[in-house]
């Protein structure tokens, strides 16, 4: 960036045409008298004596030239240095067999729910780059995708591997919630949560809902929970005995109170999707209201330039003074 760092000084250029036109109207003194202006005129015609009418020029430039400088010209060279105190995340994907119900769209096709809970999760990490973001699916059982890390194209791979769980079907949020507040216990983050999204009701592992929100709150963990999929029925593609698949209509069944008492125990919040459009949604508030904190620092080096101005004054003013006073010296 370019500026002036005591502009002030250039009021003094106004001064400068005044000296010219003064100049202008009163001519120079002449220093010799003749008889005949015809003597005077061969004389102009030559050379030397055409570039000796520029001489008292350069005093003028030289005096705007040394304006400009003392109005100390200078150029400033700055960063910012922007430093991100990132939130540590936990994502619970439940990818227990009835994530595979049909209810959902994407792109106006229609897709099982757990393809669109990972398009859904993976423009979510890609709009919190300052943020550490691990990664966990349940069925019966927790199992970690990925630890907490900054490498998010490291975990969207790991998110794109997700399926639906096989033989170890089931759902256990209590656990769920338990790994995730394991991973978070000894980081040093100053804001700690999970997002944990389910289609179904705790139905196995070794610790309640309840019980796992009461130790996320002891850690200060906040618990977002979502719960995810139609009201009524949806359909849900099943082999029969011959290896054929079908659609099969079958209950949905989310536990919304539970999830409730969970998300408000650790001053998290509650949200259900029906739809593509409301899980984009409730992701994109979750993603407002966990906002990560930056500290910016500037740094500015500045670059003199008066000399640029000051040295070239000094210079034109020697050399005019100069050639008045040998070459182009003036008779008395």
């Amino acid at each position: 960036m370019f500026r002036f760092l005591q502009p002030e000084w250039l009021w003094l250029l106004a001064l400068l045409p005044a000296v010219l036109l003064w100049r202008g109207r009163s001519g120079a003194v002449a220093a010799i008298e003749y008889s005949d202006v015809g003597i005077a005129r061969k004389v102009a015609r030559a050379a030397r004596s055409r570039v000796g009418r520029w001489v008292w020029l350069l005093p003028i430039v030289g005096a705007a030239l040394m304006i400009v400088g003392l109005a100390r010209p200078q150029i400033g060279h700055g960063r910012t240095l922007i430093t991100a105190n990132g939130i540590d995340i936990v994502l619970g994907l439940d990818v227990s067999g009835s994530m595979q119900a049909l209810d959902f769209k994407l792109a106006d096709r229609r897709v099982n729910r757990i393809e669109v809970v990972k398009s859904v999760v993976s423009k979510f990490i890609d709009e919190r780059p300052d943020d550490r973001i691990g990664l966990i699916a349940f069925a019966g059982k927790p199992y970690l995708v990925s630890p907490l890390t900054l490498d998010h194209d490291w975990l969207q791979q790991n998110l794109e591997r997700i399926t639906v769980a096989g033989a170890d079907d089931g759902t256990a949020i209590g656990s769920a919630i338990a790994a995730g507040v394991n991973r978070l216990r000894g980081t040093a983050a100053k804001s700690k949560v999970i997002i944990l999204l389910t289609d179904g009701m705790n139905n196995t592992g070794k610790i309640s809902p309840m019980a796992a929100a009461e130790a996320a709150k002891a850690m200060g963990v906040k618990v977002y929970t979502i719960g995810v999929g139609v009201r009524g029925e949806a359909p849900i593609p099943v082999k029969d005995q011959f290896g054929n698949s079908r659609l099969m209509m079958a209950k949905v069944d989310v536990d919304e109170k539970t999830l409730q008492a969970v998300a408000a125990e650790t001053g998290g919040m509650f949200y259900r999707a029906t739809d593509t459009d409301s899980l984009q949604k409730i992701y994109e508030q979750i993603n407002r209201l966990e906002k990560t904190a930056q500290t910016a620092q500037r740094f500015e080096h500045t670059e003199e330039l008066y000399r640029w101005a000051l040295f070239p004054a000094i210079a034109l003013l020697g050399f005019g003074f100069g050639l008045e006073h040998t070459r182009y010296r003036r008779l008395p």
